[in-house]
């Protein structure tokens, strides 16, 4: 396998079969959004696994293509829990065998303690229900299981200081994460670097930013803002993000100087002196 084939998850692999069979049925993609009642700029997202179409265009496009109902029903098992814009980012997050993240105002997910994650939900959403939390807190802290693996993937983690300062869910849940963070680099299973308040401007400072590298195919980079996510596998964008990436790694602590920042921050929040 070429190692510069972009990762394919299964929304990609929908996508491609999408393709193969419209093409195989003779159709182009202005022809067969005609026949969903679509534009064919969104059967070209759902051919490049940008976008799932919703079960009736499913049941449409099976129509369209003679397929016997195989797309509505391969759909069913495509169903995230996650955000559109998240969707793929988590799936690819369980075949790279290097993530390098950097966080610059709360915890990555990934690392997230359970009350740290609660406490981010109740945060964004002004009605909630305790079951409603709980379904929240559980996706998010699901992503821990990469972690459950001795070896990979390789985790970087790079934070911005004020991930450290600023009490998410109170002093003891700030403490409890911190600590978190603190052990899974005292056992070797995260590289862990802080950037401080003292550097001022790096090359991360505008976005939080994570890049994720395969065994087979190329890496990609991934940035989120505000409901929105921008996932990146063209090489130029994908290296200049690498390169932002090792400049801000090039300001920050060594891993034992963050190592023991982290702690200290950790005790500072348990004894209320932040």
């Amino acid at each position: 396998m070429s190692e510069h084939q972009k990762p394919r998850t299964q929304r990609v692999k929908y996508g491609e079969e999408l393709r193969l069979r419209r093409m195989a049925a003779g159709l182009t993609q202005e022809e067969l959004g005609e026949l969903v009642v679509c534009s064919p700029t969104l059967i070209s997202h759902f051919e490049a696994g940008r976008r799932l179409p919703k079960p009736d265009d499913a049941r449409r496009i099976d129509r369209a293509l003679k397929t016997d109902g195989f797309f509505e029903r391969w759909l069913e098992d495509l169903g995230s829990k996650y955000n559109d814009y998240f969707a793929a980012v988590a799936e690819l997050e369980q075949q790279a065998t290097l993530i390098q993240q950097f966080a610059l105002s709360l915890v990555p997910g990934v690392l997230q303690t359970d009350g740290y994650a609660r406490a981010l939900f109740c945060a964004y959403r002004p009605n909630y229900t305790p079951e409603e939390l709980d379904e929240f807190v559980v996706i998010r802290t699901k992503r821990r299981r990469i972690l459950d693996g001795p070896l990979k993937p390789v985790l970087w983690t790079l934070l911005d200081e004020s991930v450290l300062r600023r009490r998410v869910g109170g002093a003891q849940v700030m403490a409890e994460q911190l600590h978190k963070i603190a052990d899974l680099a005292e056992i070797g299973r995260v590289r862990l670097h802080v950037i401080p308040y003292g550097v001022g401007a790096h090359a991360l400072m505008e976005s939080l930013l994570t890049l994720m590298s395969f065994e087979d195919s190329a890496p990609v980079a991934y940035v989120e803002g505000l409901l929105t996510g921008n996932l990146m596998d063209d090489p130029a964008l994908v290296s200049t993000s690498q390169t932002a990436y090792a400049l801000a790694l090039s300001d920050s602590l060594s891993q034992q100087e963050s190592l023991a920042l982290v702690r200290a921050a950790a005790e500072e929040h348990a004894h209320g002196q932040q």
